[in-house]
């Protein structure tokens, strides 16, 4: 029976083989890896990936969609679930490596899945993500630049990443009504000295009002901590590096 997209999954459904290709061919799965794919859907991806490495994790929310998945059999595990309450961690441990992350994001959610990953970071060996292009360009950014934000910041400095492709609404079935792109992001080495709870925050003060200078936001927030100024305020948020964010957010727990 055919499934009909549901409009509160956020369901569009790739369906142009030649996308299918480029992605698997981006992602290169080997057997022996622990390979999770998110929002597996109708499986455009998902059986190319498991013909490849031969073991495959999907997590799917919809449950006719995972009953469907389900009866496809070996080398195939599906955990019907909602991927924000997924424990990684714990996955990560029950398959015996890092994951691979592979996934078509639901565009309403995004955001929130990939912080849920963030945290998981150093359990994942990379992830190959296709999301909503302007989140995607936000996510990549560089500063100085109109996408510069706090989404670029607070994974730029776990991750280095890269665009890989961008994928037209036709080759979706519903079409959205926005363009996508897959970006790969790769875990960088974590930081010495960094509370990653305290440098969201830093972050968050600095771009709440982009368009003024770090003195009106970030000062103040510096002075109340009682912090020495040891940092160019005379910017606004979107000029400064994610480095320089990161060695400030290390000197306020120093």
């Amino acid at each position: 029976m055919q499934h009909v997209a549901r409009k509160r999954f956020g369901q569009h459904f790739l369906s142009d083989p030649a996308v299918v290709d480029r992605i698997v061919g981006l992602v290169d799965p080997q057997p022996g890896q622990a390979l999770v794919e998110i929002g597996p859907g109708l499986g455009a991806i998902t059986f190319p990936l498991l013909q490849r490495c031969g073991a495959l994790t999907v997590i799917e929310l919809d449950r006719d969609l995972a009953a469907r998945l389900r009866r496809h059999g070996a080398g195939l595990t599906v955990v019907e679930a909602d991927v924000l309450g997924v424990d990684f961690r714990a996955l990560a441990d029950r398959l015996g490596a890092k994951l691979r992350i592979v996934g078509n994001l639901p565009y309403n959610i995004s955001t929130p899945i990939l912080f849920h990953l963030l945290a998981v970071a150093d359990r994942v060996l990379d992830q190959h993500l296709m999301l909503q292009k302007e989140v995607a360009e936000r996510i990549a950014a560089a500063p100085a630049s109109k996408a510069y934000g706090r989404l670029s910041v607070m994974l730029q400095w776990r991750y280095a990443v890269t665009t890989e492709l961008d994928v037209p609404p036709a080759a979706f079935s519903p079409p959205p009504q926005v363009d996508s792109a897959v970006i790969a992001m790769r875990p960088l080495p974590a930081p010495d000295g960094i509370d990653a709870a305290l440098l969201g925050e830093l972050v968050t003060v600095a771009f709440s009002q982009r368009r003024k200078l770090l003195r009106h936001t970030l000062g103040r927030w510096l002075a109340a901590r009682g912090a020495a100024p040891d940092f160019d305020l005379q910017r606004r948020a979107e000029e400064v590096p994610v480095a320089e964010f990161v060695a400030l957010a290390r000197r306020q727990r120093a």
